[in-house]
């Protein structure tokens, strides 16, 4: 839906870019514009106008449909986990319940993934040496799980923006020469094997705990 919802947005964009309809499209649509094109009327107007303004129309009604269903699916997918043991996982910086759903469901259960850097390569995050020369480097594993990789970038954005470890961790790495993208693959690295660890960590207690009679 997130995708659906980005490629009409983009369309309805383009079409306001091209087609002089009142709206200055020139930065990004805000969602009370686009609810605001979803109650436009039909007009007395040049046939093409009228055309584009009701595919203009379409596109933004849709855009309200998929917000609505994404809200929706967002509170569910939060009431899910927070009835699961991954349910602290939403207590970390970054972490909200779709990166958490996207995290839990590759994990799955104690003993699908081996280790920690089993699941940052399944993650796309695990280091491979890249050296040339004098430099010294490696980049990350290519394939594996995409969605998992997206889900873990996104949150690594987030933390190194709000979280003050996070933060500091990226200042001192700078300093030493490091490139942000660099940074982030560290970053991208050490959250899938501390996601990973947690889980594994919850699932145990978990299990640990004796059922009453």
């Amino acid at each position: 839906m997130t995708i659906e919802r980005t490629a009409k947005v983009n369309a309805l964009t383009a079409l306001l870019r091209t087609v002089d309809l009142g709206v200055d499209a020139r930065r990004p649509l805000t969602d009370t514009k686009i609810t605001d094109i979803s109650h436009w009327r039909v007009r007395d107007e040049p046939l093409a106008v009228a055309i584009a303004r009701a595919e203009a129309l379409r596109l933004s009604k849709r855009i309200d449909v998929l917000d609505s269903e994404l809200k929706d699916n967002n509170i569910r997918t939060t009431e899910l986990l927070e009835a699961s043991p991954a349910a602290p996982l939403l207590e970390e910086t970054g972490i909200g319940p779709v990166t958490a759903a996207v995290v839990y469901t590759a994990w799955s259960h104690l003993g699908r993934v081996r280790s920690a850097a089993a699941f940052a390569a399944l993650a796309g995050v695990r280091p491979i040496p890249a050296s040339s020369g004098n430099t010294t480097r490696h980049r990350l594993n290519r394939g594996g799980d995409r969605r998992l990789n997206r889900a873990l970038h996104l949150a690594t954005v987030v933390r190194m923006v709000h979280d003050p470890a996070t933060r500091a961790y990226a200042e001192r790495r700078k300093a030493e020469g490091k490139t942000s993208r660099e940074i982030r693959r560290c970053l991208k690295r050490y959250l899938a094997r501390h996601l990973y660890r947690a889980l594994n960590a919850l699932h145990a207690a978990t299990e640990a705990i004796p059922i009453a009679a």
